[in-house]
């Protein structure tokens, strides 16, 4: 370790508050640049990433084509007060607007924002003022942000511990997560028994959601990830999501999709929810939306919910919404997705990775479950029974991926991992979607080096 990093280390001791997560490793890694798929530190060693920003950087790092865009926008409007137009703010709309019109023949706005929690609060003011009602259904496993009111339709209790009582705490839904059953059924045979269970809510007023009286729900919607993030990258099975909804129409409860960690491109299709024969009502979206360059977010709305005169002007405000900047990268990389079909190219790469991942799994007894949709992938790490859950093992390979100390064919590299999950034991990988086989390949060799590193069976 140089005097520069531990400089850069005792200096972040000091003066950086520690309620962020890069204080989860000890001592915080020090990047130094960027380039595709690849992180560097300060002497040049490659760090082949499979995060990717948590999935922000779908288009890779300092990828030219969008680099530009953000260049000229400085030379030309970089600021701009929310309270006034610009070109880019509006064509970015009517791009999304179009898409939905002409794909699925659903009016809606959009709504910007700058990060991906405060277009769920902006979510939540809409579905408030719609339906009077400040309580919302949400997955056990979902993650949907950090401030107050993301925080409440979040399901781990430890982003809450700390701040209170939460009297607008979402009522927790078990997600369909069929490696580990929360109803301990076999997918073969179950006929989706967890949409079962949620339809039994609605069966009297004492289950403490429906009055048949009235015919009304005491919940306004229901937030979901089609496909679990943070949860563990969990794809539900086939047929369950189209009937989740159409139990929510039933009872006019609106359907609300985050897209923020899944969408652009992820899973295969540009919204994940479009794998799930689904339409939501409202979705959310950010990070890779911008490829991670100058935040941006938003949320899509049914017109309904979210016409001028049903939500007015000063509804909500954020200094940075909309910012030219954010506005004219989104607008470039919907532009890029859209010059061709790119759908076939994430299926073809994310089926090349899954096949890999395949048979890394045949090799190894601690590998539980592979799958994924598109380029968002899951390796279970479990003990050598091949189900029990191994936290320590997901720990140890995260932490030894980030020496950056493995040595293939005469040269180091590191290996950027995430680790999500219930139990905190999933690998879950979103590389860029512009990511090489070959780049695929070395990801599957310094994973399996990991294995063997960090006492694997």
């Amino acid at each position: 370790m140089t005097q520069n990093i531990i400089e850069i280390l005792d200096k972040n001791k000091k003066y950086c508050s520690h309620g962020d997560t890069v204080n989860y490793a000890d001592p915080p890694k020090v990047f130094a640049s960027c380039d595709g798929s690849f992180l560097f530190d300060e002497h040049g060693t490659p760090y082949l990433d499979l995060q990717m920003w948590y999935s922000a950087v779908n288009f890779g790092y300092k990828n030219q084509r969008i680099a530009n865009v953000l260049k000229n926008q400085i030379d030309v409007l970089p600021q701009l007060a929310s309270q006034y137009l610009h070109r880019e703010k509006v064509e970015l709309a009517e791009l999304i607007c179009t898409y939905m019109e002409e794909k699925y023949g659903v009016k809606g706005r959009v709504h910007f924002n700058v990060g991906g929690a405060q277009a769920v609060e902006d979510s939540l003011k809409v579905v408030r003022n719609h339906t009077g009602k400040t309580h919302q259904f949400a997955f056990m496993g979902g993650y949907h942000g950090r401030t107050l009111g993301a925080s409440a339709i979040t399901s781990s209790y430890r982003y809450r511990r700390r701040f209170g009582n939460f009297a607008d705490r979402a009522q927790f839904i078990p997600y369909p997560y069929c490696f580990r059953c929360p109803y301990s059924k076999e997918p073969s045979s179950c006929h989706t028994y967890c949409h079962q269970e949620f339809e039994k809510l609605f069966e009297t007023e004492y289950q403490s959601v429906w009055d048949e009286k009235s015919g009304q729900c005491e919940f306004g919607a229901f937030y979901i990830e089609p496909m679990q993030g943070t949860g563990g990258y969990i794809v539900p099975p086939a047929g369950y999501m189209k009937k989740l909804q159409e139990s929510l129409k039933k009872r006019n409860v609106l359907l609300v999709a985050d897209e923020i960690q899944m969408g652009v491109y992820r899973t295969g299709k540009l919204w994940s929810w479009e794998n799930f024969d689904i339409v939501p009502d409202i979705f959310v979206f950010g990070k890779a939306i911008t490829n991670g360059l100058n935040p941006l977010s938003g949320i899509w709305a049914r017109e309904g919910l979210i016409s001028p005169e049903k939500f007015p002007p000063g509804s909500t405000h954020s200094t940075f919404a909309s910012n030219p900047l954010g506005t004219a990268v989104a607008l470039e990389v919907l532009k890029m997705t859209q010059e061709k079909d790119f759908e076939p190219h994430v299926r073809e790469r994310g089926a090349y990775f899954l096949r890999r991942l395949e048979a890394l799994k045949s090799r190894w007894k601690v590998i539980g479950d592979v799958s994924g949709l598109g380029l968002a992938l899951r390796i279970e790490l479990c003990e050598k029974d091949g189900f029990t859950a191994s936290r320590a093992l997901a720990d140890r390979m995260f932490n030894a991926g980030l020496k950056g100390d493995l040595e293939l064919d005469g040269k180091k590299y590191g290996l950027v991992l995430d680790i999500g999950g219930y139990q905190k034991n999933v690998i879950t990988l979103a590389p860029s979607l512009l990511i090489s086989e070959a780049e695929i390949d070395l990801g599957i060799q310094l994973f399996e080096m990991l294995l063997q590193r960090c006492g694997a069976e």
